[in-house]
């Protein structure tokens, strides 16, 4: 069927309506840019939205819109078909949330403007819930995410695996710093930038770590400072020394990490414990918060590390970790090692 479009005068001043209101948009874009466009964007969904289920404009109402803004504002990007449909697909997408259409306006629209228009639609393409696309929406405004960091996020699924980790934080820190604790520790961890051996020793998985640092930080998230590997701390007459050190500067607080290849047992609570009364005593200063604990192991029977955790006074989680690229054995011995590789390179 033919659109009818062109011949309808309701189309025309309504057209003439957007006109001006873009335009009034362009002059206060100089300073607010994104958020402006974006709020004119939300209308212009709803807009449309409306005007397909109560208009008779035909199929091709989109594509002439399209045609006719791009035409008015040939300087300004965002008027193609495809973008309009995005658009009026943001504007469902949130409007399919079991809050009314206020609460919407009043709750959501404020912190979707607030992200660039390349990064909502990402979300809406990649989430399937509301719940999930505003934790995303959340975490980028707080972290600041690039748009190649908000896909990375999403494709290894932060969302399901935030907050997940097992731990006794509830029991051992003050609710606030109890809350923060639990969102900063992930169930299970990927390690998916890691090429390791299928047989890898601990050290062998502190180094890649430590090679990697900035997509290790990025997996931990936001607020990690490194401090150190293999801490020392000398406790009677023996040493000790902890696998990574960091310091939380939104808890205020150093974290202990401790790394094991073999599924969770008993003791690893004990000697993290140990581990955690260890900094509060020789390195944690009275403007610093309780040290916490986070155990990384292969896997983990969650009644057993539930037993385990409920009697420790010091705070700390367990969760694991996961891999997605491993060699196998038989080629360890193949591989030339990296003091090998540079011995090489000195001798040429």
């Amino acid at each position: 069927m033919k659109s009818d479009i062109v011949k309808s005068s309701e189309y025309n001043a309504w057209l003439m309506e957007l006109k001006s209101k873009l335009k009034q948009s362009q002059i206060k874009a100089s300073v607010e840019v994104n958020t402006i466009l974006l709020e004119f964007y939300w209308e212009l969904g709803n807009e449309i939205i409306q005007k397909q289920k109560n208009s008779t404009w035909g199929s091709g109402f989109l594509k002439q819109l399209s045609d006719d803004l791009m035409a008015a504002f040939p300087t300004m990007k965002g008027f193609s078909q495809a973008n309009l449909q995005y658009i009026r697909r943001w504007v469902l997408f949130y409007s399919k949330s079991e809050t009314s259409d206020c609460a919407i306006v009043a709750q959501v629209v404020p912190q979707l403007i607030v992200i660039p228009w390349g990064h909502n639609r990402i979300i809406i393409s990649k989430c399937k819930e509301t719940k999930e696309a505003l934790f995303y929406v959340a975490k980028t405004i707080e972290n600041g995410w690039s748009r190649s960091v908000l896909v990375h996020q999403i494709e290894s699924n932060l969302y399901a695996r935030s907050g997940k980790a097992q731990s006794n934080f509830e029991i051992t820190l003050p609710k606030e710093q109890s809350d923060l604790a639990n969102e900063i520790i992930k169930d299970p961890c990927n390690f998916d930038f890691l090429t390791l051996h299928e047989d890898f020793k601990e050290r062998e998985l502190e180094a890649g770590l430590l090679e990697h640092i900035t997509n290790f930080l990025l997996e931990l998230g936001s607020g990690f400072a490194f401090v150190g590997k293999q801490k020392n701390l000398k406790v009677g007459q023996k040493d000790f020394y902890i696998d990574l050190l960091f310091y939380h500067i939104k808890m205020h607080c150093y974290v202990v990490v401790e790394l094991k290849t073999v599924d969770f047992e008993p003791e690893f609570a004990g000697k993290l414990n140990f581990y955690i009364k260890a900094v509060d005593e020789q390195i944690k200063t009275k403007e610093d918060n309780p040290t916490i604990g986070i155990l990384l192991c292969k896997s983990k029977d969650r009644v057993v590390v539930e037993y385990s955790l409920s009697d420790i006074d010091k705070p700390m989680g367990v969760s694991q970790y996961q891999l997605t690229h491993t060699l196998p054995d038989a080629l360890k011995g193949s591989l030339p090692e990296i003091e090998e590789l540079e011995a090489q390179l000195n001798r040429n």
